[in-house]
C-alpha cells in the first residue's frame, strides 16, 4: 500500500505538470498578442516556468481555505482565449474561485460576463507605446530598465528608449551592460542583452536602448533620436525641486519628469494607490516620493479608513545604501560615515512626516526615525499606533490581510502569516510593502504593525505604477469584487 500512495502522488504531480506545461504558450500568447497581463493571487505567470506555475497556485492556501491547482485556473485560461479580450489584467486564481463561489452557469459564460467591458478591443491593443528615458542607471534605474523591458512584451504602452548617463572611464558601455545583466541581490537578469558599440545601443530583449552620454541635461536633445514627447524618469537624486528637474522638461523630445526621490517644495508626492488621483494633466513634475513612505503610507491609508489613526511612531530598519560609507570615512551625515556593513546606524527619515503629503488628514500625527542596518535590500518599518477603536489581533489582520487580496491598495498591500519568514524572503516583492500578521501586536486601541518592504525593486514598481499614469496607461484588472 505505502508504494501505491507513493505512486498515486507522483502520477498527481505529474498530470499538474503537464497542465502547466500547456498552460505556459497560452499565457504568452494572450500576453504577446493581446496584451493581457494575467496572474494567480496577485503573483504574475508571464514567462514562468512549469514549476513557478504550480508553487503560485501553491501559495492560495496561504490567503484562501482551499487549495487552488492548475486543474481550476486551465479552464477558465481556456475560455480566456476564445474571446477577443485585450489590454487588461486578468487573476485566473480569484477568477476560478470567484465562479467556483459566485458561477451559476457554464464557465465560458461567466468568464465572458466578467470580461464584457474588455472584449473587442483589439485595435487598442496595436496602438504604439508612450517614450519613457531614464535619466540616471543606478540601482532604481537598472529595475526600472528590467521592469520596462519585462512589460514591452505586450507591445503597448511604455517603451524604454533611452538611458543618460556620465561617460565613465574604461568599456562604459560593457560594465552598464555587465550591471544590468547581473545584481547581487536580484539575480541575473532574465533576458538577452546585445551590446552596439558603434552606436552606443544596448538591446535587451529586442527592446533598442539609446544609451546617451551627458554631463546635464541642457545637453540633450531627445528628438535627435526620434524620440518625442517623452516621459524622463531621474533616478539620480540630484535635482529635487522644480527648478532643478524643470532642465528635463526643456530637453527638446521631452514632456513630463518623474523623481524617484521625495520631492521639496510645492511638487507633489505621490503614493500609488493612495493619491494617484490628485496628478492633473498640467502637472509636468512629480514625484515618487522614497520607498519608506510608499510602504508605510498605503497601510497607513487602509487602517484610518477603518479604525482612525489618533497618533503614532513610525520606526524604519532600513537596509544601507550607496549613500553610506564602506568604511568609516568623513561623511557630511550624521553617523552615516560609519561603516555601513559593520554597524547598526540611527538616523532621521523624513518618511512619517512625508506621509501627510500623500495623505494630509495625518498631518503632525506621526514621529519617525530610522536605522540602517547591515543588510543590502529589504527593510522593515514598524508603525506604533493610537487608533480611534480597540481592535483584536485576529480581527486586525483579517482586515488587513482583505486589504492585500480584495481592496483598492492590493497591490500596495501584500499580507503574510508565517513564523518562519525572514528579510531575504522579500527581495523581488512586487508590492509597497508587506504586512508581517504573525508580529501584529494589538493592547484594547494601541497596536504595533510591521510592513517588510523590498526598498529597490517594491519602490521601482511604485514608480512604473506612476508612470503608466503618466503615459496614459490603464489596465483594467479583473475580476471586479462582489
Amino acid at each position: 500500500m505505502s508504494q501505491d500512495v507513493h505512486e498515486v502522488s507522483l502520477s498527481e504531480w505529474k498530470a499538474r505538470e503537464e497542465v502547466a506545461e500547456s498552460m505556459i504558450p497560452l499565457v504568452g500568447g494572450l500576453y504577446r498578442k493581446n496584451n493581457v497581463v494575467l496572474s494567480v493571487y496577485g503573483r504574475p505567470i508571464i514567462n514562468r516556468s512549469v514549476i513557478d506555475l504550480i508553487k503560485a497556485h501553491r501559495f492560495v492556501r496561504q490567503v484562501e481555505k482551499e487549495e487552488l491547482s492548475v486543474h481550476d485556473t486551465y479552464p477558465v485560461l481556456q475560455a480566456l482565449t476564445q474571446l477577443d479580450v485585450s489590454n487588461c489584467h486578468i487573476d485566473l486564481g480569484k477568477m476560478a474561485v470567484k465562479y467556483r463561489e459566485q458561477g451559476n452557469g457554464a464557465l465560458d459564460e461567466f468568464v465572458s460576463k466578467e470580461l464584457e467591458n474588455v472584449i473587442g478591443q483589439q485595435e487598442a491593443a496595436s496602438q504604439e507605446g508612450s517614450d519613457v528615458v531614464l535619466y540616471g542607471f543606478g540601482r532604481i534605474g537598472r529595475l526600472l530598465a528590467r521592469i520596462l523591458v519585462e512589460k514591452a512584451g505586450g507591445g503597448q504602452g511604455m517603451r524604454l528608449r533611452a538611458i543618460v548617463v556620465r561617460k565613465g572611464k574604461g568599456n562604459d558601455l560593457l560594465k552598464r551592460a555587465s550591471l544590468l545583466r547581473r545584481d547581487s541581490i536580484h539575480g541575473s537578469f532574465k533576458g538577452t542583452i546585445q551590446i552596439d558599440e558603434e552606436n552606443s545601443v544596448l538591446i535587451v530583449n529586442g527592446t533598442y536602448i539609446q544609451i546617451i552620454y551627458a554631463n546635464s541635461p541642457s545637453e540633450v536633445d531627445y528628438t535627435q533620436y526620434g524620440i518625442n514627447n517623452a516621459l524622463v524618469i531621474d533616478n539620480t537624486g540630484v535635482w529635487r525641486d522644480a527648478e532643478g528637474l524643470g532642465q528635463h522638461a526643456a530637453c527638446p523630445g521631452a514632456s513630463r519628469v518623474l523623481l524617484t526621490a521625495p520631492g521639496k517644495g510645492d511638487l507633489k508626492n505621490i503614493v500609488y494607490g493612495v493619491n494617484h488621483q490628485d496628478i492633473q494633466d498640467s502637472d509636468t513634475i512629480i514625484s515618487a516620493a522614497s520607498c519608506t513612505t510608499n510602504a508605510i503610507t498605503p497601510v497607513l491609508k487602509a487602517l484610518d479608513d477603518e479604525y482612525g489613526v489618533v497618533n503614532g511612531h513610525v520606526e524604519t530598519v532600513h537596509s544601507y545604501t550607496n549613500d553610506q560609507n564602506l568604511i568609516d570615512n568623513y561623511h557630511k551625515g550624521d553617523r552615516r560615515g560609519r561603516a555601513a556593513a559593520l554597524n547598526m546606524v540611527i538616523t532621521e527619515t523624513g518618511a512619517a512626516s512625508a506621509v501627510a503629503k500623500a495623505l494630509p488628514q495625518l498631518k503632525g500625527k506621526l514621529t519617525g526615525n530610522a536605522i540602517r542596518v547591515p543588510t543590502p535590500n529589504v527593510s522593515l518599518a514598524i508603525l506604533s499606533l493610537t487608533l480611534n477603536k480597540d481592535v483584536e489581533k485576529e480581527d486586525l489582520n483579517a482586515f488587513l490581510r482583505e486589504a492585500s487580496l480584495h481592496s483598492s491598495l492590493q497591490k500596495q498591500i501584500d499580507y503574510v502569516h508565517s513564523p518562519e519568514v525572514v528579510s531575504s524572503d522579500f527581495v523581488g516583492n512586487r508590492c509597497a510593502g508587506i504586512v508581517d500578521g504573525e508580529a501584529t501586536i494589538t493592547s484594547g486601541n494601541r497596536v504595533n504593525i510591521y510592513v517588510w518592504y523590498d526598498n529597490e525593486y517594491g519602490y521601482s514598481r511604485q514608480v512604473v505604477r506612476i508612470a503608466q499614469q503618466l503615459c496614459g496607461v490603464y489596465y483594467p484588472t479583473y475580476p471586479w469584487r462582489g
